[in-house]
């Protein structure tokens, strides 16, 4: 019976031993992945937008890690929390996947030539404190999403063609109406929000 048991004791090693590996895996490529959907959210923008000057050369699609490129930060553990592309001369839309930066802190792409609508997707990034995008050619209504951020502090929506009502609710209670002047068809005014302007 002990050369039986020697076997079974050996197999169940060795099933413990890959099980341990494969969790240890599992637990070294979580940060990886993780990098990988933020380097696609930030994929998206390049490719989304025209970069006549070069300014987004660094982002390497084949760079695991997205924390190695020129324009973001990141934070201890390695998800973006910054964004800072500003007066780079970007021309384009702003892409729905840069909802997926979760740990973002703050987003400036102020002074660019970055057109098209906000995406409802920007109110995932709970994390957002500073969201600056003026003077650009962003045009429809300021996603009501946004007034969903619970730590948003400081904003900036001037000097672009937005329209619609400016929001009130939320942390938007607070912003000073000159961070959405020079927007001539932005309203003010107490009524429904405008999403169909």
């Amino acid at each position: 019976m002990t050369t039986m048991a020697a076997p079974i004791a050996t197999r169940t090693l060795s099933l413990a031993a890959c099980a341990a590996v494969l969790v240890a895996v599992v637990v070294s490529l979580a940060p990886a992945a993780a990098a990988n959907e933020e380097g696609d959210a930030l994929m998206a923008l390049r490719h989304g937008l025209e970069d006549p000057d070069g300014v987004l050369a660094s982002w390497e699609p084949n760079l695991v890690n997205p924390c190695t490129w020129f324009h973001v930060s990141c934070n201890d553990d390695d998800r973006i929390d910054r964004m800072e592309m500003s007066g780079n001369n970007l021309q384009g839309p702003i892409p729905p996947e840069l909802g997926d930066l979760r740990n973002l802190i703050s987003m400036d792409l102020y002074n660019n030539d970055i057109s098209g609508h906000l995406p409802s997707t920007l109110g995932n990034l709970k994390s957002l404190r500073f969201l600056r995008i003026d003077h650009n050619r962003l045009t429809g209504p300021v996603p009501r999403e946004l007034s969903g951020l619970p730590n948003l502090e400081s904003v900036d929506f001037s000097s672009n063609d937005l329209c619609g009502t400016i929001p009130t609710s939320g942390p938007f209670e607070n912003v000073p109406l000159s961070s959405f002047s020079n927007n001539p068809r932005l309203k003010q005014g107490p009524g429904a929000y405008d999403a169909h302007c």
